[in-house]
């Protein structure tokens, strides 16, 4: 009697978790945010602005990748959706799944998935993977992105910044400003110039020094050249290469420069090998080595 009280029990206990099962099956609601996160992708392979504007909630809130603000609303999020314009020959061009998943509370689900695109650019093919989560809900009947964060996979962040990058036009620009500004600014005892344009690790080897230099040398060797009434005369840079990864470049040259030092006239030249660090929107400079053929 005894055994079968605990058989009906445990027949009972198990009807209810597969009823309770069967209740919570959201295998069609899956399938259609799948089916929803595929017309999206879609949309930015062929290019087509009405479909990816349909598929997103008119209330859309989330970011982008790079996104430095909330992106509000799905006419922000037009206007900010990068590697997409309709008229343009370039931009995604495939994507693959690594990852997905999602949970559902009532009519919201919360979506997240590894994919990996690839994107047609004008230097060739750009590969990256996102790590993206989004953010459903149901309206009037079907499932529709309401939301989302859109990030840089880890490995491709690395890859990123290990990888040589070719500076735009106006950041080179800024870059060999700010490296002509570190050299005027300490030949003209400028400290205020100096304490801006190197950061306080600064490391240096210069020609003829027996230690190596770091920021308060270098900021007392320009004021004691400009206190015993040195002038700069001539600063060129004949030849000129830069290697840059992330937010670092590399620049070596070959220099010349003339001062006046005692009334007389002094002309050196050499090859650097500068390093800068794009920080808080500007290039700073936290080492260097110069050798001289003076």
């Amino acid at each position: 009697m005894v055994d079968m009280i605990i058989r009906l029990t445990s027949f009972f206990i198990a009807a209810g978790l597969l009823a309770g099962a069967a209740a919570d099956d959201r295998t069609a609601d899956r399938a259609e945010i799948r089916s929803h996160i595929d017309r999206i992708f879609q949309a930015f392979i062929h290019r087509d602005s009405a479909e990816l504007r349909a598929t997103h909630a008119a209330n859309w809130l989330g970011y982008l990748t790079g996104s430095a603000k909330m992106i509000r609303g799905v006419d922000e999020y037009m206007n900010a959706t990068a590697y997409f314009d309709p008229h343009s020959a370039y931009g995604m061009t495939s994507y693959k799944m690594r990852e997905f998943d999602m949970i559902f509370k009532g009519d919201a689900a919360f979506v997240a998935f590894v994919a990996e695109v690839e994107y047609k650019t004008p230097d060739g093919p750009l590969p990256r993977t996102l790590r993206i989560t989004d953010f459903y809900t149901r309206q009037n009947g079907a499932w529709i992105q309401t939301g989302s964060d859109t990030e840089l996979h880890p490995e491709s962040v690395a890859e990123e910044y290990q990888t040589l990058r070719k500076l735009s036009e106006a950041d080179r620009k800024s870059l060999l400003e700010a490296r002509e500004a570190v050299w005027r600014a300490y030949f003209a005892g400028n400290r205020a110039a100096l304490e801006k344009l190197l950061p306080a690790e600064l490391l240096t080897m210069d020609p003829g020094a027996r230690e190596w230099g770091n920021r308060q040398s270098v900021l007392e060797s320009s004021a004691r050249f400009a206190a015993e009434g040195g002038k700069l005369i001539r600063l060129e840079f004949p030849k000129t290469e830069i290697q840059s990864y992330g937010y670092v470049a590399v620049v070596y040259s070959t220099y010349v420069y003339e001062i006046e030092q005692g009334g007389k006239p002094y002309t050196n030249s050499g090859r650097a090998t500068e390093v800068f660090v794009y920080h808080n929107g500007a290039w700073v400079n936290p080492s260097w080595h110069l050798d001289s053929r003076q």
